[in-house]
C-alpha cells in the first residue's frame, strides 16, 4: 500500500475526490481545482490518499489532516476519512490513519481527535482499536451557509 501527501490539485486527484466525497455521505460538496489549490497551499491543512498496491495504483481512500496550534498547545484534527466501497476492509483506513498519526507527532501535536457517525460501526470499531477514546463531549455546530 502507498499512502502520499498530495501536494497540487491534479485532475486525477480532482476525480478521485468526486468519487469518494460522495461516500462520506449525503449532502457532502466536492472541491473545485480553486478550493483544492487552497487547501494545498495552507500549512494547517494535509490530504493524505492511499493507492492499492503501489504508487502508480488508482486512489483507494483518502483522509484530511488538520495540525493547528491554540494557547494550549498543539492540537490535530482527522477529517473525511473515506476509503472507497470497492477497497474497504483492506487496511487502508488504519494506514491512512498510523500515517496522519506519525506527521501530528512530528508536528508536535499533543492529540489527535476525530468524529464519526454513530452508525459507522466498522470505522468506530477501527479507531477504539487504534487507542482511539470516546469522550463524552458536548458537539455544537452553528451553520455558515
Amino acid at each position: 500500500m502507498f499512502i502520499e501527501k498530495v501536494v497540487e490539485a491534479t485532475d486525477e486527484i480532482l476525480s478521485a475526490l468526486k468519487r469518494l466525497i460522495p461516500q462520506l455521505g449525503a449532502n457532502k460538496p466536492c472541491p473545485s481545482q480553486d478550493e483544492l489549490t487552497a487547501l494545498f497551499r495552507s500549512e494547517a491543512s494535509s490530504l493524505l490518499i492511499a493507492r492499492l498496491p503501489d504508487e502508480g495504483a488508482e486512489i483507494a481512500g483518502m483522509l484530511t489532516l488538520v495540525i493547528y496550534r491554540v494557547p494550549t498547545g498543539i492540537r490535530s484534527i482527522i477529517e473525511d476519512i473515506v476509503v472507497d466501497e470497492n477497497h474497504r476492509n483492506k487496511g487502508i483506513a488504519k494506514a491512512l490513519m498510523t500515517r496522519a498519526i506519525e506527521l501530528a507527532r512530528e508536528a508536535g501535536a499533543d492529540n489527535v481527535s476525530l468524529t464519526s457517525n454513530p452508525s459507522r460501526e466498522a470505522a468506530n470499531l477501527l479507531y477504539r482499536s487504534m487507542g482511539f477514546q470516546h469522550r463524552e463531549t458536548n458537539l455544537y455546530i452553528l451553520h455558515l451557509k
